[in-house]
């Protein structure tokens, strides 16, 4: 039977037994609870990633709209985000599963909400891994070209691509600890070395740009006429750079505290990557010495010209290896959100083979198969690079349109609940409506802004497969709720005998 009212339990005291508080929100703890409050905000920091949202896009941003849509882009975007983040944390308090997002949603709306939710959530979670480990590749291949005879062509790039999803795949198949630790190194690699490239930039190059280029200049390479489509379309580098910070909330099941300290990871990751990324860009665009010779570099990677433009090449490598190894941490901290997302809507039977994805190794306590299929499904997203030349645009706008609506759809919902939602012991108190209605209409704007075409004209090779793939995933869903809905159901309350007999059965 659907719900269709906040089936909350017992209101959650201000320091809760997480454990406790898992039975009582129906689910059986399985998951090591072994990260911290810092490697719970380090996760979802290293997986927004300026390193490697701000870098791999900085291209993508250089011809849709210039400095100005990048520069103030940025600082509207990370205040819209800022609000989302607040609204879901809230959410986060009340809720902390592994599941997050669509255990939300099914607590607050109903099955359907919860169902779709998920989808949107695990097609954003794919799109993700994708968009990041791909990006890896495409620096790597760069670094390489520079030292030796090797070109990047789309089907090198896609072997690199797949070689650093293995590498993933395998990092977290061990203890959560090992992921955390990752996550806690990959705090300060991030902030030291945005201090160092623009602490390098800054000093070395002979030359730099003008205020009034870095902050106003305005460049068109689309194809489009209207400045303000451009613009708009131009505010997906800080977008889809500014997702992810659900990982806090997905890795909850294995966080101490996880009611405050996953709250509080979410807002924490928002706003120091907001003002990280915001001296990143600055430092970048400053350093430009020939604008179009970088957005045509041989590197296929423009921040590499500015490297090697103002620093050679012994510099630029450097500058490089800072940059690789943060987006290698990057991919790693979403293989580990994406996979326990898996696992978690495994755990309700949501997902064809269910069975399978939500087994457990008792050795290491990690959803080992969800593991696999995450990094499967994200070397399957990214299979239209082979032949598209905008397909990578088109697969951070996946990340984007599928990962940011599932974050609205629980702050839509628990507005609608009004008084019956029971907070947590991080909330917003009388914030809490504004902030959210703030975050669920910029939801709203960026979902149907990044499924539009990003060039002109549109063809097979220009066009947005962001919109194939939501609806993809949609129909999907859709079709599988037929199949499985009388099997799938978030679980009110833990602890009848076939539960326990179900769960025992999923550590293998």
């Amino acid at each position: 039977m659907s719900r269709t009212t906040v089936s909350s339990s017992v209101p959650a005291p201000a320091l809760p037994d997480e454990e406790q508080r898992l039975r009582e929100l129906g689910y059986q703890p399985v998951l090591a609870r072994r990260m911290g409050g810092f490697g719970n905000f380090a996760i979802s920091f290293s997986v927004i990633s300026i390193l490697s949202g701000c870098m791999t896009l900085y291209g993508f941003g250089l011809g849709t709209g210039g400095p100005a849509v990048m520069m103030w882009g940025w600082a509207g975007v990370g205040l819209m985000v800022l609000f989302v983040g607040l609204a879901l944390a809230e959410v986060t308090s009340a809720y902390p599963t592994s599941g997050a997002l669509y255990y939300m949603a099914d607590r607050l709306g109903g099955r359907r909400w919860g169902w779709y939710t998920g989808w949107l959530n695990l097609l954003g979670l794919l799109g993700a891994i994708a968009g990041i480990d791909y990006g890896a590749a495409l620096f790597s291949g760069a670094l390489l070209s520079m030292h030796t005879d090797f070109t990047p062509t789309a089907g090198s790039t896609f072997v690199i691509f797949l070689c650093i999803l293995l590498l993933h795949a395998l990092l977290n198949l061990f203890n959560v600890r090992l992921v955390s630790l990752f996550n806690s190194i990959s705090v300060w690699w991030h902030l030291g070395g945005v201090a160092v490239i623009v602490g390098v930039l800054a000093i070395v190059p002979d030359q730099h740009q003008s205020p009034s280029f870095v902050f106003g200049e305005f460049v068109n390479d689309t194809g489009w006429s209207s400045p303000m489509y451009v613009a708009m379309i131009g505010l997906l580098l800080a977008q889809y750079t500014f997702s992810g910070y659900d990982a806090s909330a997905h890795l909850s099941e294995e966080t101490s505290n996880a009611s405050v300290t996953a709250a509080r990871g979410i807002v924490r990751a928002i706003w120091v990557s907001w003002i990280a990324g915001f001296v990143l860009l600055a430092g970048l665009t400053f350093a430009i010495q020939d604008y179009v010779g970088t957005q045509e570099s041989a590197t296929g990677v423009p921040p590499a010209q500015i490297f090697i433009d103002g620093l050679g090449t012994s510099g630029a490598t450097a500058l490089m290896l800072i940059v690789i190894v943060a987006q290698l941490f990057c991919g790693n901290a979403e293989t580990a959100a994406a996979s326990r997302m898996v696992f978690a809507f495994s755990r309700d039977n949501a997902l064809p083979g269910s069975k399978l994805w939500r087994k457990v190794s008792p050795k290491t306590q990690t959803p080992v198969p969800a593991v696999w299929l995450s990094v499967g499904l994200a070397a399957v997203i990214a299979l239209p690079s082979l032949y598209s030349k905008t397909a990578y645009g088109a697969v951070t706008a996946i990340n984007v349109i599928g990962i940011t609506p599932a974050y609205a759809i629980p702050v839509l919902l628990r507005l609608r609940a009004g008084d019956r939602f029971q907070p947590g012991p991080w909330n917003l108190g009388r914030w809490s409506k504004p902030v959210g209605w703030i975050a669920v209409v910029w939801v709203g704007f960026v979902t149907v802004l990044f499924c539009l075409p990003q060039a002109s004209p549109v063809n097979v090779e220009s066009m947005n497969y962001a919109s194939i793939a939501l609806a993809v995933v949609l129909i999907l869903a859709t079709v599988w709720w037929f199949v499985a809905r009388r099997s799938y159901s978030t679980p009110s309350a833990y602890g009848t005998d076939k539960e326990q007999a179900e769960i025992a059965e999923d550590i293998v």
